[in-house]
């Protein structure tokens, strides 16, 4: 039975790559392109680079928000309305975010106009067409290592074009739409650095010449049966790479051997094990400070000082610097350009300090992050208690997705032993069905929290947080906000009334 399931998935991963290797760029000069859920981070920055390339794009929403403002500022009409009649009289195209529903009235409107309708993980691969894309895959990590490599790239004078799903300062936001230098072992046009996403397969739309797999676990599990269907799907994925590319993947993966088993590419891999292709030594200074070293067959690589902290953080920096080498970067050019990378929004962002007492006492420090998965949680909540060793952590963790949350509730319940108290809110109601959302809710994960004695609560809304953190917040302490839904605004409205209350809290 097993033979026949991995017969039957290799036919498949077959004509997958046969239909893929049809797909042909799309002529994008003059032509007049339609972007609903244009307002997403990655939507933002796909709807810039078309424009970029020469077409006329409009764009919709369901509210509006500061993603919108870059948009009218390059001269994308936007509207914050999303109708039959919002879909321009003139259109030739339709670009939909993974959000975006077939029952939606622009999608309805567009198939009885006879409008081409492509999804985002779709229009991003036929942007790949022509270029050497990079792809950076996994569970964790993406958007960091997206990031990383693209602002590698910048500095050692590459000129990428990229696409993040978050916002990097350093790299102009989301977006970049770069030239055609290049080096290495370059083949195409310009480069092309993007996420690609695991979810509802999208990845499986992109035309990479090499990738990075940055990690693979149990996540979608409203769209996933299981890791076993995941593992599949990123097997699909890695299969899609032509033979002269490259794939780079982490070596302690526990599921590399059966993703790479059958790949036409070249295999490579990333990890701290001393097997790995490339390994990675990680040193800290008597200041919390890492830095790493990249070896290859058993030589010293590279060096830099880790610019943000953390394992996994020295991780995808490696990654990046590994990719950024194969595409003409010089090593030491690459060790200078990671010391200088900022960090990119909610990724153990720092956001502010704040004063409870006297100005002689320790100020509380405030960080921001993404993280919405067990790993992510507790790998930044170690990595945080250990850069900043606070007196106490305190986490307000808003759970994102029901699903999400019922499935993984044991790994979530294990991954807060690093926080001292932890806040939960409402679950962040994403994607899921009316029946998913009532099979769980916060106080379930704060009761399994409690039952392994991590003092927990349950608190709503944000404003009854902020103020219990008013109550509590003691000098030393560091307060993080983690969850990919609005909790970031906990962190802002407490930094915002800690300055309010007093002159010394600022």
């Amino acid at each position: 039975m097993a033979d026949t399931m991995a017969h039957m998935s290799m036919d498949a991963t077959a004509q997958l790559a046969d239909v893929h290797e049809s797909v042909q760029p799309i002529a994008l000069e003059g032509r007049r392109v339609h972007l609903v859920g244009i307002g997403g981070t990655g939507m933002c920055g796909l709807a810039q680079i078309i424009a970029h390339r020469g077409a006329i794009c409009t764009g919709s929403d369901h509210s509006d928000g500061p993603t919108l403002d870059p948009l009218r500022c390059a001269g994308i009409a936007v509207q914050v309305e999303q109708t039959a009649a919002t879909v321009p009289r003139q259109c030739d195209l339709m670009v939909i975010s993974a959000a975006i529903q077939p029952d939606h009235p622009e999608v309805i409107e567009a198939h009885r106009r006879g409008i081409p309708v492509f999804k985002y993980a779709q229009m991003l691969g036929r942007l790949m067409l022509g270029h050497t894309g990079i792809a950076v895959a996994g569970t964790h990590g993406k958007s960091s290592t997206t990031s990383m490599l693209a602002h590698v790239l910048i500095q050692c004078g590459l000129d990428p074009s990229v696409i993040v799903g978050a916002h990097c300062p350093q790299i102009g936001g989301g977006w970049r739409s770069g030239g055609n230098r290049g080096g290495g072992e370059q083949r195409q046009g310009g480069l092309l650095v993007a996420e690609a996403c695991e979810y509802d397969r999208s990845f499986h739309h992109l035309h990479p010449q090499d990738a990075i797999i940055l990690n693979v676990e149990a996540d979608h599990l409203d769209l996933y049966r299981g890791l076993d269907e995941i593992v599949e799907a990123f097997t699909t994925f890695a299969a899609l790479l032509p033979p002269d590319g490259l794939l780079l993947i982490q070596h302690e993966c526990a599921n590399r051997l059966q993703i790479t088993g059958n790949l036409r590419c070249q295999v490579r891999t990333i990890g701290f094990a001393p097997q790995a292709d490339w390994r990675i030594e990680l040193k800290m200074d008597a200041n919390g400070r890492g830095h790493t070293q990249l070896h290859r067959n058993g030589d010293r690589v590279a060096r830099w000082a880790c610019p943000l902290p953390g394992e996994h953080m020295a991780y995808n920096a490696a990654a990046a610097a590994v990719m950024a080498h194969r595409h003409g970067a010089a090593w030491e050019d690459i060790g200078r350009a990671l010391e200088t990378f900022d960090g990119l929004d909610r990724r153990m962002q720092r956001l502010g300090q704040c004063r409870v007492g006297s100005p002689d006492e320790a100020p509380i420090t405030v960080v921001d992050d993404y993280g919405h998965h067990p790993t992510e949680v507790d790998t930044t909540l170690r990595a945080l208690r250990r850069f900043w060793r606070p007196g106490r952590l305190i986490c307000v963790f808003q759970p994102h997705q029901h699903s999400r949350t019922r499935f993984l509730m044991d790994q979530f319940a294990a991954s807060f032993s690093a926080a001292d108290i932890v806040i939960i809110p409402r679950i962040y109601f994403v994607r899921d069905s009316e029946q998913e959302r009532q099979a769980v809710t916060a106080g379930d994960l704060v009761d399994r929290l409690r039952q392994r004695g991590v003092m927990a609560m349950h608190l709503y809304p944000f404003d009854a947080i902020v103020e219990q953190l008013q109550v509590i917040a003691r000098p030393g302490d560091l307060l993080v906000t983690m969850g990919a839904g609005d909790v970031w605004k906990v962190a802002h409205a407490f930094l915002q009334a800690a300055k309010t209350a007093s002159p010394l809290k600022s």
